[in-house]
């Protein structure tokens, strides 16, 4: 990690002390239970926790995830609601499906919202919550998308826990990424201020994979799945015309994740341009000449390029273009830009050029989960609410080093995540590629480094 944390930053808060015995004592057996006692080193690297022992301070550690043996909330007496934020992303419906199951299967809760189309849910009239019953879920991890509607943006906090109140919701289950984390947070301040014992559990969703500390996001190896495909495709257009060139977009607004997993996994990307790594298209060592020298010693080339990669480049665009509902600068088109200039350098150079243009983006987002997602989503529905039952709130479920365990919020968006230029996930894509390190003289300016 390239950011300190401090022991005190890695504990969950709560809502009062777990009295209550877990009726999932009954059927489930002691090994089943986990301790509050944090257990997961935040970091890895043990030189670096030895030297703060040997300090005398203590190493930062997380609480690991699954069900309490006490809880703070009266299973029957529960109203809990689920709300999905933001853009779409395979494996919503999973986790939805799960919470539900798990609230009303093992410990009896009947009260149970599914808030629509998002935060707006809880500010319009138009589209009322819808009660979630097993037999409501039974097949919705079949079905891409989100069952219950997204939306970007925020309503006032204070809107929202009016509406709580009015609801006696108790626990609040928010999925979504980055900024609905924020939400998050100060919808359990708004509700705080009214004295609500309200538990307020994230679960992680950004297909970018962009959330701090946690391993993966679900849906990410979905999207790493459905990308290669659009890459293979671009290789094939590509080899199958002289001189062709296939362009790739994908999905990664701030992070090139998606763009440097799947151009690894297809094995077939030639460049790939990401939001961390600077680069320039003119001039000797621009990205246009070593694209035309690419294909004038192979005939062919694929660019795979993230939507936040190159923004620089199109500034005055950007400036026109704004924010979104959630406040996220709205981005230019880097895929049509760099389509625009490929063909106006190959003209001016005489040389022919056949460029196919993919666009996989809306197809990845809904698309159904894969088994991996799959499995993986149910597992953080399931431990997002065995947490809430035992008090916890302002904390996220993820899995940190192999291990699902609670992250705080704050932590969390104080955090960020990046492909470090200097790490082994951009070595290997160099590696893949054989592209150069900095193209048009920008320099490979260091970023936050993943954690």
């Amino acid at each position: 990690m390239s950011e300190i944390v401090r022991p005190e930053e890695t504990r969950i808060p709560r809502l009062g002390p777990a009295e209550v015995p877990s009726p999932m004592q009954a059927v489930a057996p002691p090994s089943a239970f986990v301790d509050d006692a944090p257990g997961i080193l935040l970091d890895t690297d043990w030189e670096k926790v030895r030297a703060r022992i040997e300090a005398g301070e203590e190493p930062p550690c997380l609480e690991p995830a699954g069900p309490r043996r006490r809880l703070f909330f009266r299973p029957r007496e529960v109203r809990a609601a689920i709300v999905t934020c933001g853009g779409l992303c395979p494996g919503i419906n999973d986790v939805v499906r799960a919470v539900v199951l798990t609230l009303h299967w093992h410990y009896g809760v009947r009260e149970i919202f599914g808030i629509r189309y998002g935060l707006r849910g809880f500010a319009t009239g138009d589209a009322p919550p819808l009660r979630l019953t097993p037999e409501v879920v039974r097949t919705i991890h079949h079905q891409g998308g989100s069952f219950l509607g997204s939306s970007r943006g925020t309503p006032p906090p204070e809107r929202i826990a009016e509406v709580i109140e009015r609801r006696s919701i108790d626990q609040l289950y928010m999925v979504g990424g980055d900024g609905t984390q924020r939400a998050a947070l100060a919808i359990s301040e708004a509700a705080r201020r009214r004295g609500l014992n309200l538990a307020v559990i994230g679960i992680p969703k950004t297909i970018d994979n962009d959330i701090p500390l946690v391993d993966r996001t679900f849906g990410f190896t979905t999207a790493i799945s459905v990308a290669r495909h659009a890459v293979d495709a671009a290789h094939a257009e590509a080899e199958g015309a002289y001189n062709g060139v296939g362009v790739v977009r994908l999905m990664g607004r701030e992070a090139g994740f998606i763009a440097a997993h799947a151009a690894l996994a297809s094995g077939e990307a030639n460049f790939v341009l990401v939001p961390e790594v600077p680069f320039g298209l003119d001039g000797p060592d621009g990205f246009l000449a070593h694209l035309e020298r690419r294909v004038a010693e192979r005939r062919h080339a694929v660019v795979v390029v993230a939507e936040g990669a190159g923004q620089d480049l199109l500034a005055e665009e950007r400036r026109r273009l704004g924010c979104d509902a959630s406040g996220n600068p709205r981005l230019a088109d880097i895929g049509g830009y760099l389509c625009r200039r490929i063909r106006e350098h190959f003209r001016a150079a005489g040389l022919p050029l056949t460029l196919k243009y993919i666009d996989p983006g809306y197809t990845i987002r809904s698309a159904p989960a894969v088994a991996f997602d799959a499995i993986y989503a149910q597992q953080l529905g399931q431990n997002a609410v065995h947490a809430a039952m035992a008090g916890k709130t302002e904390m996220l479920v993820g899995r940190v080093h192999g291990r699902q365990v609670h992250v705080p919020i704050r932590l969390v968006t104080r955090l960020r995540k990046r492909i470090d230029p200097g790490g082994l996930l951009w070595r290997a894509v160099l590696q893949s590629t054989g592209q150069p390190a900095r193209m048009g003289g920008a320099a490979c300016s260091p970023q936050p480094a993943s954690p």
